[in-house]
């Protein structure tokens, strides 16, 4: 393989966003308008099945037939969202969402290597940049030359379309690319685009079935905080790495 391109999923890949950012940004959004709703972290982790804020909230509206003082219509969603997308930027702002572990040095090793970075991610663009800037700095944007956010395709993970859309726009096959993801249905979208995955579990897929994926880490690594192999062939290497990558792939062709 000659490998041209890393494609970074956002939410509990590149970033610790679920239970401190946006469970909370849902809670107080709920609070806001209020709603009598509070997700916990065992109901949220069940919802995470579902991708998309809005699609989530109408899911839960559907299924689990929470109190409503007025019939909510798809207006009355967007508003609820649109709030808690607003409490979820204040929480970057103010620094309550971080870098997960190894993902700045890896972007690095990437860009010194001449690969292309790109995002697939089913968060808003205006979430990718802020996270983005706080956390790497004002520009950090322009190292991924693809950022495929939000609603960009019309079906969201577990479909392929994310992934072949950010093929498409960087004109590669999926054999030139490998996927960083740590979601069941993001490792289903990837896999159904044709792309290789390596998976980082994050704090609410630590439990998934992720059979086929290159290698399951618990996060990619530092130089003073190695990552364990949860399943996959074991190794000399202690971060991931492009030349890690690189042979994950070839040991996988």
């Amino acid at each position: 393989m000659t490998l041209k391109a890393i494609i970074f999923d956002m939410d509990g890949t590149i970033a610790n966003t679920e239970h401190d950012g946006h469970l909370k940004a849902f809670n107080e959004a709920f609070d806001f308008y209020e709603l009598d709703w509070y997700w916990d972290s065992a109901l949220y982790g069940a919802l995470l099945s579902v991708s998309g804020g809005k699609e989530r909230l109408s899911f839960y509206i559907n299924n689990y037939n929470p109190k409503l003082k007025w019939p909510l219509n798809e207006s009355d969603i967007v508003n609820i969202h649109n709030k808690k997308t607003e409490i979820f930027i204040n929480k970057i702002s103010a620094g309550f969402i971080s870098l997960r572990i190894g993902v700045e040095r890896l972007i690095n090793d990437a860009l010194k290597h001449n690969l292309k970075l790109a995002i697939a991610t089913s968060t808003s663009f205006n979430n990718v940049k802020a996270i983005l800037e706080s956390t790497l700095g004002n520009g950090a944007l322009e190292n991924f030359e693809v950022v495929a956010a939000g609603n960009i395709v019309d079906k969201k993970k577990p479909a392929s379309d994310i992934y072949d859309y950010v093929l498409d726009k960087m004109n590669l096959e999926c054999s030139e690319c490998v996927v960083i993801e740590d979601s069941e249905i993001g490792f289903q979208s990837a896999t159904s685009a044709g792309l290789k995955t390596v998976i980082t579990l994050s704090e609410y897929t630590n439990t998934k079935n992720f059979k086929g994926a290159l290698v399951v880490l618990d996060h990619l690594g530092e130089d003073d905080q190695p990552f364990q192999i949860v399943n996959g062939t074991p190794t000399t290497h202690k971060l991931v790495s492009v030349d890690y990558i690189k042979e994950l792939y070839e040991c996988n062709r």
